[in-house]
């Protein structure tokens, strides 16, 4: 996707040089900050269509600066560079804002991939992204990433909002747990099936209050959104 803006903020000068290049080489328009503050200025002052951030920076680490800039904007997509593998950091991350992860080290064919994959979920919006959804006695807006119930109304992260939007696509039938993680984490390794796992378990406490909800494990194959 030609002329689109990227904002890099990463603090190993090698690294961010070979990704600032060679992202510029598939024609992309790349600003690099080697610190959180300085990334955080940037994002300010430009305009830009996808954010790849390291998570161990200086001034400001990753996680934070995402979560100051889902208070500005909650649409932008956020990819996160880390050398951190556990899946609370995970969880973290994707609590904090960000859409996706990518561990290091990793190829630039997967950083490409991943980049154009977020910049094409972005793109394909369907109406039920911006429009708001009835579950149960929830009411779910996936564009500003809430549940809503009586008087109460629930933050989700981006994960949270893009897992529950799949579920409830497929409401009343099996989401099948490969196609899931395939379309949502762009693979199905068992770590990230772990990771998947506790999101399910949070989205089921978030949606607690309606006893007509349910996520089923169906086992082996997936998960089904009864409501």
């Amino acid at each position: 996707m030609e002329n689109k803006k990227l904002l890099l903020v990463e603090d190993e000068p090698f690294l961010a040089k070979v990704i600032e290049d060679s992202l510029k080489q598939k024609g992309y328009q790349v600003t690099y900050a080697n610190d959180g503050k300085k990334g955080y200025n940037l994002f300010l002052n430009g305009n830009f269509d996808v954010l790849i951030l390291d998570v161990m920076l200086p001034f400001m680490d990753g996680f934070t600066l995402a979560k100051q800039i889902r208070k500005i904007n909650q649409i932008i997509p956020i990819l996160f560079l880390t050398a951190k593998t556990e899946t609370t950091d995970l969880v973290i991350g994707y609590e904090s804002g960000g859409n996706d992860y990518l561990k290091k080290p990793f190829s630039l064919e997967e950083l490409f991939l991943r980049v154009d994959q977020l910049l094409r979920r972005n793109l394909i919006q369907s109406d039920s992204n911006l429009t708001t959804l009835a579950i149960g006695n929830y009411l779910f807006s996936h564009h500003k990433q809430e549940l809503s119930f009586n008087n109460e109304t629930i933050k989700l992260s981006s994960r949270e909002a893009e897992l529950l939007l799949l579920l409830y696509k497929n409401k009343n039938q099996l989401t099948d747990r490969k196609l899931a993680l395939l379309s949502l984490w762009g693979d199905d390794s068992f770590f990230n099936t772990r990771t998947m796992d506790v999101f399910i378990t949070r989205l089921r406490k978030h949606l607690k209050k309606d006893n007509q909800i349910e996520i089923l494990n169906v086992r082996g194959m997936g998960y089904k959104l009864i409501c």
